[in-house]
C-alpha cells in the first residue's frame, strides 16, 4: 500500500481525524496544543496521527489535501482546516455541533 492509500484509509475509517505533531497527550508544537484543547472540549473521542513519526505522512499529506500546514482536523473525510479555523468554529460553537454529528454518524458500507 503506497502513502496516498494509506493517507485515504486513515480518513475514511476515522470520523474526526486529526493530524498533529506530537500525541494529544504530548503535543509537539503550541498549534497542534490548541487544537487538541478545544477538539477535547467538544467530549469526543477523536483518532490522531503524530506526523513527527510518520514522515512519509508529514511529506505527502499537504500535496493530497491542498493544505500546507500543520495540525489538519478531518471530520467524515472532509478537511475541517487548522487551528485557526478549528479554534474560530469552536469558539462559535459549530466545531461542537460537527464532531458530535460525525461521532453518532451510522457507519458507513
Amino acid at each position: 500500500m503506497d502513502i496516498i492509500d494509506t493517507i485515504k484509509e486513515q480518513i475514511e475509517t476515522n470520523d474526526v481525524l486529526l493530524y498533529m505533531k506530537g500525541s494529544p497527550n504530548q503535543p509537539q508544537c503550541g498549534f497542534s496544543a490548541r487544537t487538541v484543547e478545544v477538539l477535547m472540549a467538544c467530549g469526543e473521542r477523536f483518532a490522531y496521527v503524530d506526523i513527527l513519526s510518520n514522515p512519509e505522512i508529514r511529506a505527502n499529506l499537504p500535496q493530497y489535501a491542498n493544505w500546507p500546514t500543520f495540525p489538519q482536523l478531518w471530520v467524515s473525510g472532509e478537511l475541517v482546516g487548522g487551528c485557526d479555523i478549528v479554534t474560530e468554529m469552536y469558539d462559535a460553537g459549530e466545531l461542537q455541533t460537527l464532531v458530535k454529528e460525525a461521532a453518532v454518524a451510522p457507519e458507513s458500507e
